[in-house]
């Protein structure tokens, strides 16, 4: 991102972000890359806002026999309050995030999402 001080433009990075390292369905991946092309932008951002649905409902009915089969690594960024209520979130449920992150899928709000180009916002 980028801030402007004393009308000079400074790269920055931003802080309320963090990597964070999951493994996640092959299948639910391809799915998000269409749809973040189809609607420029980033697959963590289509997940946030599948996130931020789930965690303000409070409500998951997952089933852990039906976990995919088919889960690789897959390494983002993802706003750092967000982060930490989805693991209190999994905690609390007694799942994995990443079994969290699947489920919220479903949820994916594609009219609130961040544009790919958020990242280079002027502040």
């Amino acid at each position: 991102m980028w801030k402007s001080v004393n009308g000079k433009l400074i790269q920055t990075t931003d802080e309320t972000r963090v990597k964070f390292r999951t493994n996640i369905s092959k299948g639910i991946l391809n799915q998000l890359e269409e749809l973040a092309a189809e609607n420029y932008t980033h697959i963590n951002y289509l997940l946030e806002t599948g996130i931020k649905e789930v965690l303000m409902n409070q409500v998951i009915n997952f089933n852990k026999d039906l976990r995919p089969k088919d889960r690789v690594q897959y390494k983002t960024t993802y706003d750092k309050e967000l982060l930490v209520e989805l693991k209190e979130f999994a905690k609390k449920h007694k799942l994995y995030i990443n079994d969290v992150i699947e489920y919220s899928v479903k949820y994916i709000d594609t009219e609130n999402i961040k544009p790919r180009d958020y990242k280079h916002r002027v502040d």
